[in-house]
């Protein structure tokens, strides 16, 4: 057979080249569509939002934001109680559970035993597994009385007389109530701030621990000036993920809060959130003012976790600027 001739060859090339060139083409325009399809769906969701709730925000005002009453019988509605309990109980969480995460994430990383690094690992990922409404469950029936009678009569004669912060532990103690959402709100983000700042430690390159180590350097000391600073951003962003999820949990929250539309100074005091709301009043709310509220209610929690968001993106950003990268 004879050697394909040089036009050939060319064209063949050419033909390739442009088949090529066509399949980046439709990747790029698909990709774009995929991202496209998701910003759709945000700015649908918050549209829709908007529309059900115009009829509230129109009738309250800006004051739908720091009014604390919440009377169906008398079409009166405001956020601020809603809104105060799911601040507050993911706050609360959030403290609890960060110190809890990075202790774990530090015991995996660094001083656990070989053999039990996997088992443990793969159990603390399946706890981030089990579904909110048993968290609901067993907060409900089982945390709730054990808190009644072993935690809240402790911590009220250990803090009830203190000044200042006495009065978060005034009241009866009858077991749910914000602190008792708070710990099991805790119990439920610990094992995804856990996993990603296990996974960011792991990142750190074994030569600089080993060199601080070298040097004299304990483990307190090689975590603080080595690991700490080499996963700032990837801790900021496991937190802030718990947070996330902290603020828009429903069943658990709903289950354990004690579900009051109020304000009270005690963590021992039943209280509400903007998602058992939802949960507790959605199915059962008469067109008009009611169901406009609640719609409200998600459109308010819609714009916190959209500045949670915001928050999170400008300290990555700060990090990653007082890093250099």
């Amino acid at each position: 057979m004879s050697e394909p001739s040089a036009s050939s060859e060319i064209d063949l090339h050419a033909r390739q080249v442009r088949r090529f060139r066509l399949q980046d083409m439709f990747f790029h325009h698909s990709t774009k569509v995929f991202a496209f399809v998701v910003l759709a769906a945000l700015v649908g969701i918050l549209v829709s939002l908007a529309i059900e709730a115009w009829p509230s925000l129109k009738t309250f005002g800006p004051a739908f934001l720091w009014t604390d009453v919440w009377s169906v019988p008398d079409d009166r509605f405001g956020a601020l109680a809603a809104i105060y309990g799911t601040v507050t109980t993911s706050i609360l969480a959030l403290l609890i559970a960060v110190p809890i995460s990075f202790g774990i994430a530090l015991f995996l990383t660094e001083t656990c035993p070989v053999w039990l690094r996997r088992p443990l690992g793969t159990a603390i990922e399946l706890l981030a597994g089990i579904p909110s409404i048993v968290y609901g469950i067993w907060g409900l029936f089982v945390f709730a009385p054990l808190f009644a009678e072993h935690i809240q009569p402790p911590l009220q004669e250990l803090l009830g007389d203190v000044p200042l912060v006495g009065g978060w532990f005034a009241g009866p103690p009858i077991g749910v109530g914000i602190l008792a959402a708070s710990i099991v709100l805790s119990l439920m983000i610990i094992p995804f701030i856990a996993s990603v700042m296990r996974d960011v430690f792991e990142t750190v390159p074994h030569v600089l621990k080993e060199s601080a180590y070298g040097v004299g350097c304990t483990t307190w000391e090689v975590t603080r000036h080595i690991v700490l600073p080499f996963t700032r951003v990837g801790v900021i962003g496991g937190i802030m993920l718990g947070l996330g999820r902290a603020l828009g949990e429903t069943m658990a929250v709903t289950f354990v809060i004690g579900n009051a539309n109020r304000i009270n100074g005690s963590l021992f005091a039943p209280g509400t959130s903007i998602a058992s709301t939802l949960a507790n009043e959605f199915g059962e709310a008469d067109p008009g003012l009611h169901i406009s509220s609640l719609f409200a209610l998600g459109l308010v929690l819609f714009v916190i976790t959209f500045i949670v968001l915001a928050i999170s993106r400008w300290l990555i950003s700060r990090s990653m600027g007082s890093e250099g990268l």
